[in-house]
């Protein structure tokens, strides 16, 4: 198999990462992965080794952020920057030692402050986002990007601020918007929290009554009224991914957040058309960027979006459809190149709960030399039998590295 790389005889990889793959049993007993026609998927599990991973540990619900750390290497516990950081560098935001960064929603709250949609009907806008953009308060500039949908990410320029305050985001339709809290005594926090308050307040004032919101209105649509913010970091260096591994490793995404990562742990972002991070992500042209990235670079990641939105959104027929798309439009192309691939989730989102839970996602690896275990479906329930039994997120990378040729010999 190996494809060989410039200056020696090392193999390379794909990691092909379906956001909120794994669900839980609902109609007719089968989650939405079992109920999907996968010939693909399930090819490379019959072909390949098998496993369940718990992305962060056993019981801990991982958020798509720590996921993606810990499934590159990265204990989520000691490398974890706070997801604004993620968010901000996904959106070629520039950040600064001393600033702080947030993940934000448009959202759509009535007069009383009261949540209606944290998502806006998951419809942002470019042009509320330069309403904001660039807005001053308390002599602190506030910079602030729409990404994707509803998503965006928010930088606060300047020195003595800080991560360690409280989500605006209520996380819950039907509650009241939050007042963002220090959840540290020291005068950077009360600081923080303040200016977070003024803006959001702010971004009321500026948006409720728009014209943009006014035309979204008249068409029935949700307003874009409000932004929350969520999950403050502050930027904060990590050895880079060739410097841990041996290895380079390009990123091929639609969503800001998971560029954010890749980004953060030193992996070159490929732009590809189409890629949205949406329901209308070209997954063909995703497979020809993962194939042309891999002359270049030793280990690819992919990620796909939308299996999770559907699982947020309860809705199992979608989540079915997504699935065998990226088996018909992404595996189908992905699976006889000259490389490792391994296929898995980050995390859970049975649409039964509409959220991320604990339960452990599939993995499968194929490639030359793997230990074929007899499962014959990649699914959550198939997949418990295999030869990878149930590892740990931070496994999977030196697993990968191993079978790539980069191991570290422990001992003598």
């Amino acid at each position: 198999m190996s494809t060989k790389s410039t200056s020696s005889d090392k193999n390379k990889a794909i990691l092909l990462v379906c956001d909120g793959l794994g669900d839980r049993p609902s109609i007719d007993g089968k989650t939405p992965l079992q109920a999907a026609f996968t010939p693909n998927l399930d090819g490379l599990s019959v072909s390949g080794i098998n496993g369940l991973m718990d992305v962060i540990a056993p019981g801990i619900v991982p958020g798509s952020d720590t996921a993606h750390m810990s499934l590159f290497g990265y204990d989520p516990y000691k490398y974890y920057p706070g997801r604004g950081v993620f968010e901000a560098l996904g959106a070629d935001m520039e950040l600064h030692k001393g600033d702080v960064a947030f993940r934000a929603n448009f959202s759509t709250v009535d007069e009383t402050m009261r949540v209606i949609d944290r998502r806006a009907g998951r419809k942002g806008s470019k042009e509320l986002a330069e309403v904001l953009n660039g807005l001053e308060i308390d002599g602190v500039k506030i910079l602030l990007k729409n990404t994707t949908q509803h998503r965006c990410a928010v930088v606060m320029e300047g020195e003595q601020f800080s991560r360690y305050v409280s989500d605006v985001d209520t996380h819950e339709a039907g509650d009241f918007v939050q007042e963002c809290k220090p959840l540290q005594d020291d005068e950077a926090a009360r600081k923080t929290a303040a200016i977070v308050n003024k803006f959001v307040k702010k971004s009321y004032e500026l948006l409720n009554e728009h014209p943009v919101n006014a035309e979204r209105r008249e068409k029935g649509e949700l307003p874009a009224n409000i932004i929350l913010l969520r999950g403050a970091g502050s930027y904060e260096g990590v050895p880079t991914i060739k410097e841990r591994f041996g290895f380079t490793a390009a990123c091929v995404a639609g969503a800001s957040l998971y560029k954010g990562v890749a980004k953060y742990t030193g992996m070159k972002i490929l732009p590809v058309a189409g890629a949205t991070g949406k329901g209308d992500t070209n997954l063909r042209n995703k497979a020809e960027a993962a194939l042309h990235a891999l002359t270049e670079h030793d280990l690819v990641f992919v990620h796909v979006k939308d299996t999770d939105n559907h699982g947020h959104d309860g809705d199992f027929e979608a989540k079915k459809a997504i699935i065998e798309r990226v088996d018909e439009e992404l595996v189908a192309r992905l699976k006889d190149a000259d490389a490792y691939i391994a296929v898995t989730g980050d995390h859970s989102t049975p649409v039964t709960l509409k959220r991320h839970c604990s339960d452990p996602v599939p993995l499968v690896i194929k490639g030359d030399g793997v230990r074929t275990d007899g499962v014959k479906n990649f699914d959550e329930i198939a997949v418990a039998s295999g030869g990878l039994n149930r590892i740990r997120g931070v496994d999977l990378m030196p697993i990968l590295a191993d079978y790539m040729g980069y191991y570290i010999m422990y001992g003598t």
